[in-house]
């Protein structure tokens, strides 16, 4: 390939880690916004989630416009197709991170549900697993990416602990029905944008190794 097409491509890789380091913010601002109930913050979140969509799209034409123009093979063409899938799990994350934050403003009278331990500890998980997805992605670590992928039942088993919890407590106080809800939405969002970080994990291992380990065991 042309010095040109090399330079391209490395702009564009540049942009997607910029993205993710956009989405992990809005990520620690929706958790902190749940956490501390901040309503301003929870705001902020949710208009930050307009640069991400507009994001989303331009890195989607660009990949498209190399592969239209270059038609790369090998090791870039698998680099293209990485960074196609995971900007739209970047874009879903950040969906999620939205659903939390407007989750978050009905929440801010109900300490209880804030301060769960368990919503707390999901928190706290989901922001290091995403983290690691980055860091993975960037540095191209596939030990990195297989232990993310690993790990994914830990965060399953909390979600369904949680689930179980909140559950019980509803049938016994349907007076914090709505609140409850709201805190078992939380916790869904959590959950998938996990789900999304395991699939960028799992990308990355296709771009190191060619291998595509989706739905694998």
């Amino acid at each position: 390939m042309t010095v040109h097409f090399v330079n391209l491509l490395d702009d564009l890789r540049r942009r997607s880690l910029r993205m993710a380091a956009l989405v992990e913010d809005i990520l620690n601002e929706a958790c902190d916004a749940l956490l501390l109930g901040d309503e301003n913050l929870a705001r902020r979140v949710i208009l930050r989630d307009e640069g991400v969509d507009a994001e989303e799209v331009e890195v989607e034409k660009e990949v498209i416009r190399l592969l239209a123009l270059y038609q790369p093979v090998g090791t870039d063409l698998r680099l293209l197709c990485t960074i196609l899938k995971v900007n739209n799990d970047f874009e879903r994350i950040a969906d999620c991170a939205v659903n939390v934050a407007e989750r978050a403003k009905h929440l801010v009278d109900h300490p209880v549900y804030r301060a769960d331990v368990e919503i707390r500890e999901l928190c706290n998980v989901v922001q290091q697993t995403l983290r690691r997805a980055i860091q993975a992605y960037g540095a191209e670590d596939l030990e990195a990416a297989q232990a993310i992928r690993r790990g994914d039942t830990v965060i399953d088993d909390l979600y369904a602990r949680i689930i179980k919890d909140f559950t019980a407590e509803g049938a016994t106080g349907p007076d914090n029905t709505a609140a409850m809800l709201d805190a078992l939405s939380v916790a869904k969002n959590l959950e998938r944008i996990a789900d999304h970080a395991t699939n960028i994990a799992e990308d990355v291992i296709y771009l190191i190794t060619g291998q595509i380990v989706r739905h694998q065991s």
